[in-house]
């Protein structure tokens, strides 16, 4: 009486077992597992690797887009060749249309700042004290002095960097050199005027704390000699990622005599160079996944060139090719489903605490690693996206188990009676 056999179904209990062994290291064979580790960590450290540098520059990106959009306006107005003097009445106009925050008419100019120990380089913007209130950057970052009648006063507020390097501070006067003054026989002489300092800020970006110089509008109109005039209106409006809809709002409320540019035109050089370098460090540290991910089909082949016998004796005692195969394709995904996890954990955990690694790093080297003045933010930032950590994961994941592949194939093909000819 024979007995029929059964075939197990696929990724039973038993594939699982032999799998199992297979990953633990023996005296014997301990190499095996040696390598199965090696390609555990490349995983690990890829993802990882992967998900920080995305976060940071993402949360890059992210910072210096709010520190940017947080100063200036969204849609900027000018006026088509004739002196832009009706500027309240555009202002208001704008002011209405739906979306729109505020509309700041501005007066900016280049000017030199001096006091007793140093002369520097700066920005001085002319606005008005509700405009400036608006702007949460600016107002919700006082280190000293108040914004409270600056309207009403000739005092200016500077960044706490340009404060620092000109050895300064709240209530004492510098001197504003600018190179547009009164036409005299001899030329255009410069226009020096000193400024007592009202208000001190720090908005976390280092360029803007070290040359921005905000001054009363009226004040401004009258330093730079504009009379009533004044040089753009900046529109803030709530979504400015729809600024296409904005500007052709905008352009209707003001009529055929402006013309408007936004904050995309404005910056497009700087943020293209921030996308083109995001992908291009995408795609390089994406080699690292497949570098990891060659070592577990190189483990894999190695592994089955070792256990012939074993596969040989499996397939003897009534295993299937698709038995063996699922075998070392479970060995094989193992690794790389365990080491993707461990390296998402890794990534997650690193940039959660990126500020405190950045502090001990730069404690044990003696350096600074994230120099404010060349990288423009105070900060180390990092920002994880949910959907692109996603497909960090799923792309590991995938090159895991398709280089599974090709070993359990092979696996699957030894011939039971080569592999124990000579054994």
């Amino acid at each position: 009486m024979t007995t029929a056999i059964r075939d197990t179904k696929p990724f039973s209990p038993f594939e699982w077992m032999i799998a199992g062994r297979y990953l633990r290291a023996r005296r014997k064979e301990g190499f095996i597992s040696v390598i199965a580790g090696f390609s555990f960590l490349g995983i690990m450290l890829g993802v990882a690797t992967l998900i920080i540098v995305m976060a940071v520059m993402n949360g890059f990106r992210h910072d210096l887009f709010a520190k940017i959009m947080g100063l200036n306006g969204h849609v900027i107005v000018q006026k088509n060749g004739d002196p832009f003097d009706d500027y309240v009445a555009m202002a208001n106009k704008i002011a209405e249309v739906p979306g729109v925050v505020t509309a700041m008419p501005i007066v900016e100019g280049q000017v030199m700042v001096s006091s007793s120990t140093q002369a520097l380089g700066g920005l001085v913007r002319g606005v008005r004290e509700n405009d400036l209130k608006s702007l949460k950057l600016v107002s919700g970052n006082i280190r000293a002095g108040t914004l409270d009648g600056f309207d009403s006063q000739t005092g200016i507020a500077m960044g706490v960097r340009l404060a620092n390097q000109l050895h300064v501070g709240l209530g004492d006067t510098i001197t504003l050199v600018s190179p547009h003054g009164a036409a005299t026989p001899f030329g255009t002489a410069p226009r020096s005027k000193p400024y007592q300092i009202s208000m001190i800020f720090e908005l976390g970006m280092s360029e803007y704390d070290r040359m921005m110089i905000f001054m009363p509008l009226a004040e401004a109109q009258k330093y730079f000699t504009k009379g009533n005039e004044v040089d753009v209106i900046e529109v803030v409006v709530k979504e400015p990622e729809d600024v296409d809809r904005y500007s052709a709002l905008v352009k209707t409320a003001g009529g055929p005599t402006i013309s408007v540019t936004d904050w995309r035109q404005r910056n497009e050089t700087f943020f293209n160079v921030l996308s083109v370098e995001r992908n291009v460090m995408f795609i390089i540290l994406s080699l690292i996944v497949l570098v990891a991910a060659l070592n577990i089909i190189s483990g894999l082949m190695m592994l089955v060139k070792d256990k012939g016998r074993d596969i040989a004796i499996l397939r003897t005692m009534g295993a299937t090719k698709g038995a063996v195969m699922r075998i070392f394709l479970i060995t094989g995904a193992s690794i790389g489903v365990v080491g993707t996890l461990a390296g998402l954990v890794l990534g997650v955990a690193f940039c959660w605490k990126i500020d405190s690694i950045k502090s001990f790093v730069s404690w044990v080297s003696g350096t600074v690693v994230f120099d404010p003045s060349i990288y423009y933010l105070t900060r180390l930032p990092a920002e994880i996206d949910v959907h692109e950590t996603g497909g960090i994961v799923g792309m590991a994941l995938a090159l895991s188990i398709i280089a599974t592949l090709y070993p359990s194939w092979r696996a699957s093909k030894l011939d039971p009676v080569e592999a124990l000819r000579y054994e």
